[in-house]
């Protein structure tokens, strides 16, 4: 591992290399054998698989030297790809999309870039009384969690203030209403990964739930944080026999709106267990958790909880500062979270266009992008930037040639260090640790029921850095992994 770090300078600088044209098309390669009967054993068909493997830098022949492309590949001119296979067709990426998303919010905002949560009033302070209403204005943040809304009100109330005298506005502006199912995607409207974006979003909107079993008094201790005001959690039958499927055995109830209710029981042979999830809207969330937070502060609220938007002549009170958007971006690639990638996305409409954000002024402005950096993809489909969905469709080509780009890019450095290091960290951590191309590869991995992806760069034996795409579409994409896994391999191997 210590000896990746020099190699990464050295490639940094061999990344200044200009994104020209776009690389000559080629046949499509026949693979490995060794790829090859991975995928075969898999049931997985070459017309499901969309493959684009490229030497770092080789999108303009011009600017190759032997200095910097050192290896040749036989009876090919060196700027064609290494491996290609179907790399035109349109495909859904799955979560790989994120990489579309997050390079152009690196340029657009820049890495520096920081989300501005606040609590404004244009009432006037008497005493420790704010005479009128407190407004909290969202920002878009993705990474605005309980315990950062928990400082906000300690600011507050290191400013005097204990009785808030009139209501608590909801600024959510920043994005535009949109209607949004959370069961729609697959069925499941309460896992947190389907909760949709808001200008307001703490904490994903998700509780955690926590099973304690006690095995002298024959009961489960259930607990929830955040607490929520007027909101609760109920008491669950403690059970014998084996854990198995402990959640569908609480037969739980989410639809209350006031309360989480279990008709099953809890198997105490589970130990302490954690689950994570979304019941309520954002408005309800949120005014639970204030009412909260405020309470356990000394603070009253006599007025309801609204939505509305923040008067012109309102005075910012405590301002909330998220962390770097470079911090967001690796958050977003390592662990592959939808929720923050969808916040990104409409941030970046909005930040562009100076209008509130929606899924289209999203998508045009990230194709602009695009276009701008001789990057036309006609074949892009768009919906939401997080890969979690049925309808977007990029090639393994124009897959190849963004990260082509963000190589070249000035905010290289933190794009690469976003994606998981294969072995070693996020979604990758598991993958490959046995392998020599652990700690060679930085590769961001998608996952839907019929798609499997991964994309990123691969540090040969050599010393070349490539470009790896392998998309693949077919019912039988949940073991695409050893195929994958097989392509990073033989890449560090031959490359």
């Amino acid at each position: 591992m210590a000896s990746t770090k020099p190699r990464f300078l050295l490639a940094a600088v061999c990344g200044a290399l200009a994104i020209g044209a776009q690389t000559a098309r080629a046949a499509d390669d026949e693979l490995p054998p060794v790829i090859s009967a991975a995928f075969q054993r898999a049931q997985i068909p070459d017309a499901a698989i969309g493959l684009f493997v490229q030497r770092v830098g080789a999108t303009d022949p011009t600017a190759l030297t032997d200095e910097v492309a050192p290896r040749r590949v036989p009876g090919r001119r060196d700027f064609q790809p290494l491996l290609s296979l179907h790399a035109d067709q349109a495909l859904n990426p799955a979560s790989t999309m994120k990489l579309v998303t997050t390079y152009s919010a690196l340029e657009l905002l820049g890495p520096a870039f920081t989300w501005k949560t606040v609590l404004a009033s244009s009432a006037a302070q008497v005493g420790s009384s704010l005479e009128g209403d407190l407004v909290l204005r969202g920002a878009g943040d993705p990474k605005l969690v309980f315990e950062g809304l928990w400082l906000m009100l300690r600011q507050l109330r290191g400013r005097g203030v204990r009785a808030i005298k009139g209501d608590l506005v909801l600024d959510r502006s920043l994005f535009e209403p949109a209607a949004y199912d959370p069961s729609a995607f697959d069925g499941e409207p309460f896992k947190p990964y389907n909760v949709g974006p808001d200008a307001l979003l703490i904490n994903f909107k998700a509780v955690t739930l926590r099973f304690v079993p006690d095995d002298v008094r024959r009961e489960v201790r259930v607990s929830m944080e955040p607490a929520l005001a007027d909101f609760s959690v109920g008491a669950i039958a403690y059970a014998d026999g084996p854990c198995g499927d402990w959640r569908a055995r609480a037969m739980p109830d989410f639809t209350r709106g006031d309360r989480i209710g279990f008709a099953g029981a809890y198997p105490a042979e589970c130990g302490e267990q954690t689950w994570n999830v979304a019941v309520l809207d954002h408005r309800q969330y949120v005014a639970g958790l204030f009412r909260a937070l405020w309470s356990e502060l000394g603070g009253t609220l006599a007025g309801t909880v609204r939505d509305g938007t923040m008067p012109p002549d309102a005075r910012v009170l405590v301002e909330h500062e998220s962390p770097s958007l470079a911090e967001v971006v690796r958050d977003i690639n390592k662990y592959s979270n939808n929720v923050m990638a969808r916040e990104l996305f409409l941030s970046i409409g909005a930040e562009v266009s100076k209008l509130p954000g929606n899924a289209d002024r999203a998508q045009r402005v990230v194709r602009t992008f695009y276009v701008g950096k001789n990057l036309a993809m006609p074949e892009l489909v768009l919906e939401n930037g997080s890969g979690l969905s049925r309808r977007e469709r990029i090639s393994a080509r124009s897959m190849g040639r963004v990260l082509q780009a963000a190589w070249a890019s000035p905010v290289m450095p933190e794009f690469i260090a976003s994606l998981p290091l294969v072995g070693f960290d996020g979604t990758m951590r598991k993958r490959l640790n046995q392998r020599s191309v652990a700690g060679q590869a930085h590769i961001k991995t998608g996952t839907l029921a019929d798609a499997r992806a991964v994309a990123g760069y691969v540090l040969a034996a050599s010393g070349q850095y490539y470009v790896v795409v392998a998309l693949i579409n077919h019912p039988n994409a949940n073991r695409a992994q050893a195929g994958q896994d097989a392509l990073l391999q033989w890449i560090y191997e031959h490359g």
